[in-house]
């Protein structure tokens, strides 16, 4: 009797073992084995944001371990605002929902954006696909061609909503610098922003990102469809070189810390995280997922192949910038915070 409990005891526990993996499993890959992640974007389907997401989704799921399925969904709205407060509040916390937003939507509450009820502090940052910097591009039959013609003429600009670069920017250089652009709101996306010019509706977007228009636009340079009046960063693009900065006309040190701030989102510009709560040890695997993944030489030839621009930023430098501007001083944020606030803009 007793070698025959003792027997069924050794099968039980040889089962158990099993399926845990045994002595060495690894409790991460246990969890997502099987499982699906939903990698929620800010943005609607066709745009810069969705490219980078399908482009990374199945390099990123098999650096993971256990090798879920990640499937991609769509939540535009306010400009980013609504998929934060979503990532923030009603995601599960468990790791199986991360997301990729508007890089500056991580700053509307430090603003005081209408409905951004999100802390950007507690979230898990796992990293971000790229840095960028901003620019304005005018359709060719706008007749903008300089950063001069910004103030003679009216420049009518889209936006996805108030929590997005499209909109922010565009605000600050009518508050700042005096410009003529008329702020168009309603749309769900950058990619709904560029088809509105193409088809005439409007004339062009402020704080259209390079690689946005070089991934999904890559006959617009080229075949100069479009114009580039301005850059909205602190230092010259290499691809237009003869065009200048923004910063370049700050007439005063504040002014040049209050563009510094409004700027900050540059450096996070493809940005990917998690909810808070979310285990730490699963946050772990999924930075180092993210890092092995920007690593990866099959990664890199399928963003180059489809003109993604890459460089890597790693979670813990993307909640440093984050950090860093809501320790800012006050004034500078109270006079960013102004000068991004979006005066007059129509609804569409």
């Amino acid at each position: 009797m007793k070698i025959r409990q003792f027997a069924l005891a050794f099968l039980a526990a040889l089962g158990l073992a099993t399926r845990s993996g045994g002595a060495g499993a690894d409790p991460i890959a246990d969890f997502y084995q099987g499982k699906k992640i939903s990698w929620v974007l800010s943005t609607g389907e066709g745009g810069g944001y969705a490219s980078y997401a399908h482009a990374f989704a199945p390099f990123f799921a098999a650096h993971i371990p256990g090798k879920p399925e990640i499937i991609v969904q769509n939540m535009p709205g306010a400009g980013g605002i609504k998929a934060m407060n979503y990532l923030m509040s009603v995601a599960p916390k468990d790791g199986t929902t991360i997301g990729l937003v508007h890089s500056s939507v991580s700053f509307a509450p430090l603003y005081g954006s209408p409905g951004a009820t999100f802390d950007p502090r507690q979230m898990n940052w796992i990293g971000s696909i790229n840095r960028a910097s901003a620019i304005c591009v005018a359709w060719h039959t706008a007749g903008i061609k300089t950063w001069q013609d910004l103030h003679d003429k009216q420049l009518v600009v889209g936006t996805s909503g108030a929590g997005s670069q499209m909109e922010t920017l565009p605000a600050m250089l009518n508050h700042l610098f005096g410009t003529k652009i008329k702020i168009v709101s309603g749309y769900k996306g950058g990619n709904d922003v560029f088809l509105a010019m193409e088809r005439g509706e409007i004339s062009g977007r402020c704080g259209g990102l390079v690689n946005s228009i070089n991934s999904t636009r890559p006959d617009w340079f080229p075949e100069k469809k479009v114009t580039v009046p301005i850059q909205l960063a602190m230092k010259r693009d290499p691809q237009f070189s003869d065009v200048p900065t923004i910063a370049e006309f700050a007439k005063d040190q504040k002014t040049k810390q209050v563009l510094k701030l409004i700027f900050s989102p540059q450096g996070m510009d493809r940005p990917i995280l998690a909810p808070p709560g979310v285990p730490a040890d699963r946050v772990a695997a999924l930075r180092a997922a993210f890092d092995a993944t920007m690593a990866d030489p099959q990664f890199i030839a399928a963003a180059k192949k489809q003109h993604l621009d890459v460089e890597r930023v790693s979670g813990e430098e993307v909640a440093e910038i984050v950090k860093d501007a809501y320790a800012m001083p006050p004034d500078i944020i109270k006079a960013a915070s102004e000068a991004t606030a979006a005066k007059g803009a129509q609804a569409e």
